[in-house]
């Protein structure tokens, strides 16, 4: 019940595993198979409960450390949000939104298209199978029941937290980049003919070079967002490592 405890808070926060358009039971059911296969060869765990309150106690402790690692697993898909946010800013696409399945939100054409992509990437590379490895391998850095907050904890996901940024920006550099380029001539040409409307006459200009560069960059953000989901198993054990400490 501990095992699935945890496994089943990972996947209620891992991405597509806990879209809306999948259902409740058959997250249930994964996470009871995960448990029932992870648990006969976790090692024997020496803690013994006297009472029902002891056992809700690792209830959620648990529940906590599963949210917790989902939520590591998270941060390059809130970094994927981010980056079609700022594109669709830059080339003038912020308006129409579009609904989003798997998170059951609006979100921009381009932010939907990079979660697509990152859920590709996460599947095609079969990253969620070393998933259910660093799941197992949680146990043997974070034991049930002895998983506590700490200050480097706190530091490590204050620093996750902000890498978002520096990743959306990594992402959307060469989107900004012809922003800014575009801006700056229809700024000269203002500055020239004084009679032109700078506004309305860049604005067609913005939106078509800013998807033609998107669409050639898309390479370059599939690239930065594999190297962060190859990075997933290693940020898991590093995270359960710290909360053992």
């Amino acid at each position: 019940m501990l095992v699935f405890v945890r496994v089943g808070a990972l996947l209620a926060t891992l991405p597509f595993f806990s879209a809306s358009n999948i259902p409740v039971r058959v997250r249930l059911a994964l996470g009871a198979v995960v448990a029932f296969l992870v648990a006969p060869i976790l090692p024997v765990s020496g803690i013994a409960q006297s009472g029902f309150w002891p056992l809700v106690r690792l209830l959620v402790i648990e529940a906590m450390v599963g949210l917790l690692l989902g939520f590591i697993c998270r941060i390059i898909f809130f970094a994927m949000d981010l980056a079609g946010s700022i594109v669709a800013t830059e080339i003038g696409l912020s308006l129409p939104s579009t609904f989003n399945p798997l998170t059951a939100s609006q979100n921009t054409a381009p932010g939907t298209i990079l979660y697509w992509m990152g859920i590709m990437l996460l599947l095609g590379f079969d990253l969620h199978h070393w998933m259910v490895i660093a799941f197992y391998r949680s146990y043997e850095l974070l034991p049930v029941g002895i998983a506590h907050g700490s200050a480097p904890l706190l530091q490590d996901i204050i620093q996750r937290s902000a890498g978002i940024f520096q990743i959306a920006l990594q992402m959307t550099a060469p989107v900004m980049a012809a922003s800014f380029v575009v801006t700056l001539v229809f700024s000269i040409l203002g500055r020239a003919v004084p009679q032109m409307n700078v506004f309305s006459e860049s604005y067609a200009v913005r939106t078509l070079v800013g998807l033609m560069v998107f669409g050639l960059s898309t390479t370059l953000m599939a690239h930065y967002i594999s190297n962060y989901l190859h990075k997933l198993p290693e940020d898991l054990a590093r995270v359960s490592r710290l909360l053992a400490t």
